[in-house]
């Protein structure tokens, strides 16, 4: 699996000769200002939940690429209503077996509403099996014992978030790493706006303590698992 990194929430992974792309919020945000979302192409596209900060991007990528949307049964008929048919609906607790592997929808503890007011179900995280892979999206969440559900996994890597206030921050997404049982951790939703500003070295030198390998990608990187 190839992880590339797109600023906030936003990543794309690339396996199974198939491109995902996890919570498209990039033209919105200025620290992304170097990636043109009109150079995306992904083949599916993977929504946590509907706040603007995750999906503000999906709909023109959606309409450019015709990547098949993956998102929780309610906003898979909000987006059928927006014109967008191309999409899976899931719950939580379900799998299903796509072209490039398989995606297990879990639990997230959040809130969530679309764009425009409307109910947005319940936020979700993804667990993605594929090559011989397994890479755990956690999407906007705070700490929860139900992470403990995924300790046999054996999950290569995990996606979390560490930027605090709206999400768990540092110290919980430590505690988090443990209770999925995955030493390989990527950083995620911080620094985009004030509130979520990090200490870059303070965070990481607090991961490399709880013996665990913190990658906090630059807007643009990658890496392979």
């Amino acid at each position: 699996m190839k992880i590339t990194y797109y600023g906030h929430s936003s990543f794309e992974v690339e396996t199974g000769g198939k491109k995902l792309l996890f919570d498209p919020f990039i033209s919105h945000n200025a620290l992304a200002a170097a990636i043109d979302i009109n150079s995306l192409k992904p083949d599916y596209i993977l929504l946590s939940h509907g706040h603007g900060d995750h999906m503000a991007d999906l709909e023109p990528i959606q309409k450019n690429s015709g990547a098949k949307v993956i998102c929780i049964a309610d906003i898979a008929g909000w987006l059928n209503n927006k014109g967008i048919d191309n999409v899976h609906g899931m719950n939580f607790g379900g799998g299903f077996n796509f072209d490039f592997g398989r995606v297990k929808m879990v639990y997230a503890l959040h809130s969530s509403s679309m764009p425009d007011g409307a109910y947005g179900g319940n936020p979700a995280g993804f667990v993605i099996i594929s090559e011989g892979k397994k890479l755990y999206f956690a999407g906007d969440t705070a700490l929860t014992f139900d992470m403990k559900l995924l300790a046999d996994e054996n999950l290569d890597c995990a996606i979390l978030p560490i930027g605090d206030n709206y999400t768990m921050g540092a110290d919980d997404a430590i505690k988090a790493a443990g209770f999925v049982n995955c030493k390989n951790v990527i950083g995620m939703h911080y620094d985009t706006f004030p509130v979520i500003k990090i200490d870059k070295n303070e965070v990481s030198e607090k991961f490399e303590k709880a013996g665990l390998n913190l990658s906090l990608l630059p807007i643009g990187g990658s890496l392979t698992i």
